[in-house]
This record gives C-alpha cells, structure tokens and sequence, in this order.
C-alpha cells in the first residue's frame, strides 16, 4: 500500500467542525455518570477484514480533546486487518474516551471503507499498466480524508479541484460552441504549467479533440469496441482516460485495453464505511 500521511495542520479544521457538530455545548450522557477523573484504556477492534485507514486522524480527533492522550498503534494505514483484530489501544481520561469515540470512529471506518473499495477495484481490473484515479464525487469537507483513503488503497488521484487542471466536459464544450472553441480558449488563457483535458462522447469529437491537440482526452460512456476505435485514433498523441459508471463489479472488463486512467467516481461515493468498534473499556 502507498506511505502517505495526513498532516494535523492540513485536517484540524475539519476535525475542529465535527467535534463542535458532535458537542456543541456538552456530552450531557457522559457528564451524568462522570464522577471522578479517572484514566481508561479501550480497544478498537476491527469487526470485518479489510484495509485500514485513518489511524493517524482517528488520533488526532482525540489529541484535540486532550493532548496527553496515548494511542498505542498496532497496524498501520494500508495494512490489511482481518476482523477480530485489535487495531489500537486508547488511553485517556475515561470522559475523553467517552465524547470522542464517535466522531474519531466516523473517519477511520469511512476512509476505511474506501481505502477497501478501492483496493478491490485495482485487484479485479489485474492490470498494472492502467491506473485508478478517483474523481471530485467526494463528501463536502470529506475530500482531503476521502482522496488520502484512494491512495492508501492504491489509487490515484485526480484534480482535487477546480484549480488543479483545466478539464472541460460537455456542458464547457456546448458553453463555448464546440470543443475547438474549447480547447482554444483554455489554451489562450492557462499558465504553462497546467495541462487541459476534455471529454469525449464519440469518435468524431475525438478526432476534433486529436487535431486541437488536447493533453489528456476522456472517454466518456463508452463501450469497449468504441474505445479502441478511439485509442486508434488518438495514436499516443494524448493520454487516454476513461469515465462513465466504472464500479469494482465491472472494472475488470477494461483489463488490457490500451488506456492510461480509469476514473472512477464510485471509489469513494459507493465505498461502505468499514465495521469497526471501540469496545472493552477498563480502568487503568
């Protein structure tokens, strides 16, 4: 599995919003049995197989809570976990553990999820040559947690907004009258650095996407004789994605076609979130 890491800087305002969702005045159910300050240690335990991943924010959620909390690790993002397994211990003062677990246990089994989902789709495509890259079908303020998630499964990611490339779909291409209006503009108006991608629905707009020399085309809902009529086409003058309602189920029939991506919206909005637990609380 990929080495990545999130960073506190880089999530805590997230993570700042949903604790304040979770207890915008108060944890009542806790604040009525607390009594006494007194330190607890609990076990997450993972209650399916699978890829883990968010440990790293799955601590941080209880690092804003109480800096001195311990967390001792006992798998790593990317590991694969078969259920029953404890994945890490929690050591804290027992009202932390309390008010913490849910939100903490929200991102781990989400990013989990996906982490797992995507991991699958890359196995059952079997095909190396071609990379899986998620899209911008994400959860609102989840995206940094969700495209972190793909990578640790192994994926890629695609832009990760809307300033990352200048990508241009149907309703640009009917905007500006036609993907040769299209591709002109972008290519009058973007710094050097950034690439323009278009998308295609058939063989004549990708014969117009080859001639105004398009950097990335993408494939859009087609079928697998129509994309190698295309891959013909574009010659390895542009790289090759393919869009359109590609799941972990289906991905396999793209196994050896000629293409670079495989993009797919489906890694993180039809991901389950992975069963996982915080159980076994006992005092210290």
């Amino acid at each position: 599995m990929r080495k990545a890491k999130l960073h506190k800087y880089e999530v805590n305002q997230y993570l700042i919003s949903a604790l304040k969702e979770d207890i915008p005045v108060e944890d009542i159910s806790t604040k009525a049995i607390y009594r006494d300050e007194r330190e607890a240690i609990v076990s997450v335990i993972m209650k399916e197989d699978g890829i883990i991943c968010g440990l790293d924010v799955f601590s941080y959620v209880f690092q804003l809570l109480d800096e001195n909390v311990k967390i001792n690790k006992i798998y790593e993002d990317g590991d694969y976990v078969e259920k029953g397994k404890e994945i890490a211990t929690v050591q804290a003062d027992v009202s932390v553990l309390l008010s913490g677990e849910r939100v903490a246990l929200n991102y781990l089994q989400r990013m989990s999820g996906i982490a797992t989902y995507t991991h699958q789709a890359i196995e059952n495509l079997d095909d190396p040559r071609i990379k899986l890259l998620d899209t911008r079908k994400t959860t609102p303020n989840m995206r940094i947690f969700e495209k972190y998630a793909v990578k640790i499964g192994g994926g890629e990611n695609h832009r990760f907004n809307l300033s990352d490339l200048i990508m241009l779909k149907d309703n640009h291409i009917a905007a500006s009258g036609g993907i040769k209006n299209a591709i002109h503009y972008a290519r009058d108006y973007k710094p050097f650095v950034k690439k323009i991608e278009i998308e295609v629905e058939s063989l004549e707009q990708v014969r117009e996407a080859v001639d105004e020399g398009a950097d990335i085309i993408m494939l859009d809902n087609m079928d697998i004789a129509t994309i190698k009529e295309a891959c013909k086409i574009i010659n390895k003058k542009s790289l090759i994605e393919i869009s359109g309602n590609i799941t972990r189920e289906n991905i396999s029939k793209y196994k050896g076609v000629d293409v670079d991506f495989l993009s797919s919206g489906a890694i993180t909005y039809m991901a389950n979130p992975l069963d996982i637990s915080i159980k076994n609380l006992r005092y210290v």
